[in-house]
C-alpha cells in the first residue's frame, strides 16, 4: 500500500528514451474515488497543464515513476474530465471534511491510500482533526466506505463510518 504523499516530487521517466518527461506534483481522481492519473509540475505559469493517465503509468517505484514513452503527457484541456486533484488546485480534496450523513465530523482529508497493485481504487483515508490533535493523539484512519460523495465543501459518508487509530501498512494490506 502506498500513500499519495509518497509520489509527489518523484521524477517521471521514459523508459523507452530514459528522458524525465515531468515530476509527479498531484493526483488526479475521479468522482468514484477511481485514481485517474498523475498531475506534472508546469514548466511555467502559461502552460497548460500536462497529466498521466493512471493507464499510461507502467510502475510507481520508490525512487522514479515510469512510463513506456513521451505519448504518455497528455494535456489537461484535452482530458475534457470534472477530476478532482488531491492536494492542489481550484477543487482539491485534501483539507475537506468528512461528515457523515447523519452529520458527525470525522476528521480533514490529509492523505489517502491505494493498493500496491496499481490498481485505480483508493483504499483508505488519512484524517486530522487539527495539528495539535495529530501530535497528541496521531491521525485517523478511514477505511474507503462502499459509497462517498465528494462534494465542494465536504466529503459525505454512510452512517456508521468510523475513523480508527491509523493501522500499519501490513495491517491493511
Amino acid at each position: 500500500m502506498r500513500r499519495a504523499k509518497d509520489i509527489m516530487g518523484l521524477p517521471v521517466l521514459d523508459i523507452e528514451a530514459g528522458k524525465q518527461l515531468g515530476t509527479a506534483k498531484d493526483f488526479l481522481i475521479d468522482r468514484d474515488w477511481n485514481l485517474q492519473g498523475v498531475l506534472l509540475e508546469s514548466k511555467n505559469w502559461f502552460a497548460s497543464p500536462r497529466y498521466i493517465g493512471w493507464e499510461d503509468i507502467v510502475s510507481i517505484g520508490t525512487d522514479a515513476v515510469t512510463v513506456k514513452d513521451e505519448q504518455a503527457v497528455r494535456s489537461m484541456d484535452d482530458s475534457g474530465s470534472e477530476w478532482v486533484a488531491l492536494l492542489d488546485g481550484g477543487f482539491k480534496l485534501k483539507g475537506l471534511p468528512v461528515i457523515t450523513l447523519d452529520g458527525e465530523n470525522l476528521g480533514l482529508v490529509e492523505d489517502v491510500y491505494f493498493g500496491e497493485k496499481m490498481d485505480k481504487k483508493i483504499v483508505g483515508y488519512e484524517l486530522s482533526d487539527g495539528f495539535i490533535s495529530d501530535i497528541k493523539e496521531g491521525r485517523k484512519w478511514l477505511p474507503s466506505p462502499q459509497s462517498a460523495t465528494i462534494g465542494e465543501d465536504a466529503v459525505m459518508v454512510p452512517v456508521g463510518c468510523v475513523a480508527q487509530e491509523t493501522p500499519s501498512f501490513h495491517e491493511i494490506g
